[in-house]
């Protein structure tokens, strides 16, 4: 048995913000309140305790590039960065297009310290070109669908896959943007591409297939989330779909909003992404969207790539960064103490909702479930270094930068998994 004593409690899904006991017993969370007893005690005075978080779109690289992230690697940074659970994409090496390679994964994820569920491709060989066997996929018990990395061109393999999702009430995750359009991917079409001498990528891209599949959504019934959003109009975009009916949620990193396209130049490939980090007012407007809750879940998109590769230059060097270990602190950094989000409402963007997604039965500190907790310091300022990574990867603008937020314990199916 456990006792956490003394925290303040944050459960979004219980609306839940006190001081108070958790007893923890047999991995389930069985009672809330003022708790006497002589158990194994964790003493939260002046800490939090909230659901463990939950990433819904993480990469671990694994299989075929596990030189940059593996399953156990990415598991250590992911209870580093207080996270209980999260949602693998499927562009491996193979793809996750065969139930081999899905089953694989999974039985390979059974040991590790957090709670691991493995999307599917939508397309053979991410190529856009034939579906995968979503039945079948279906009847094992995969969590959703994507081809995240690689937009899918053809409307009709589109409708097509979403009359399987919304006949197997599975999600279908969408990475948006046209490759018609983009000149090159990873920085922002505008002043700084121009400086650097490259094309760039404009929002137009995103923000054209998000209406296109949103529209094609409503006419199957599909519930779909809009992954990783850049630009301004984007969350308009979505605002007006919502209040059409079509079934769309979606998604924005940390990363997305703190730095800009201006940050590209001091920071060269490690603040290189796709979507690209925008203008301020994109920034602005995507807070302005998480505020409205017209962006439902705040994601990492934790992207691994090595040293190597990052130091080949912005025009050679591939997208993404890491993500996991910072997320929360960045979140209370840029939008919990600038006023932006109540802590609450951020946790409700990292935890349930995610969670409700998905139909995970997790992301609450309710009697009878699994003891899945994170414990963190609201207001401990630390400096990101190297040494804060748990992963093979250290791809991250961030490092040495001071952020506030602090894990202090993470705690999986009533294990403690992490201390800090």
């Amino acid at each position: 048995m456990l006792l956490i004593k003394n925290g303040r409690v944050i459960d979004p899904s219980l609306q839940i913000d006190r001081v108070m006991d958790i007893l923890v017993e047999d991995g389930i969370i069985k009672k809330l309140g003022q708790i006497k007893g002589n158990y194994k005690t964790i003493d939260a005075s002046g800490l939090v305790v909230a659901p463990g978080l939950v990433d819904a779109h993480v990469h671990f690289r694994d299989p075929g590039f596990t030189y940059k992230e593996d399953l156990e690697s990415g598991s250590k940074a992911a209870i580093a960065g207080g996270f209980t659970t999260v949602v693998l994409m499927a562009n491996t090496s193979p793809a996750v297009d065969c139930l081999d390679v899905y089953h694989d994964i999974m039985n390979r994820a059974q040991n590790l310290p957090l709670s691991i569920h493995q999307c599917a491709n939508v397309t053979l060989g991410l190529k856009g070109k034939e579906l995968t066997d979503m039945e079948a996929f279906y009847q094992a018990g995969v969590c959703g669908f994507t081809d995240d990395g690689i937009p899918i061109g053809d409307p009709q393999i589109l409708l097509k896959a979403f009359e399987y999702s919304h006949r197997f009430d599975l999600p279908i995750s969408l990475h948006e943007e046209d490759a018609q359009l983009i000149g090159s991917s990873g920085v922002n079409e505008g002043e700084v591409s121009r400086q650097l001498g490259i094309k760039g990528a404009c929002k137009e891209a995103e923000e054209v297939l998000i209406a296109r599949d949103c529209i094609l959504a409503k006419k199957t019934g599909a519930k779909i989330d809009i992954q990783h959003l850049s630009s301004g109009m984007s969350v308009d975009i979505i605002q007006l779909m919502k209040k059409l009916g079509v079934n769309v949620y979606c998604e924005v990193t940390p990363q997305h909003l703190c730095l800009t396209e201006k940050d590209v130049l001091k920071y060269g490939a490690y603040a290189k992404i796709n979507p690209p980090f925008r203008t301020e007012e994109d920034r602005l407007k995507l807070i302005w969207g998480l505020k409205n809750d017209i962006i439902d879940m705040i994601v990492t998109d934790h992207a691994p790539h090595s040293k190597e590769e990052k130091e080949r230059g912005i025009d050679k060097a591939p997208s993404g960064m890491i993500g996991l270990e910072t997320s929360l602190a960045l979140v209370i950094t840029h939008l919990v103490e600038p006023g932006h989000l109540t802590l609450t409402k951020a946790l409700e963007k990292m935890t349930i909702n995610p969670a409700k997604f998905y139909k995970f039965d997790c992301g609450t500190l309710q009697i009878g479930k699994k003891a899945d907790i994170v414990i963190f310091d609201p207001h401990e300022k630390w400096t990101v270094s190297l040494n804060d990574f748990k992963g093979k990867s250290v791809n991250s603008p961030f490092i040495g930068h001071e952020l506030t937020g602090r894990v202090k314990y993470t705690i999986h199916h009533g294990n403690i998994v992490y201390s800090h």
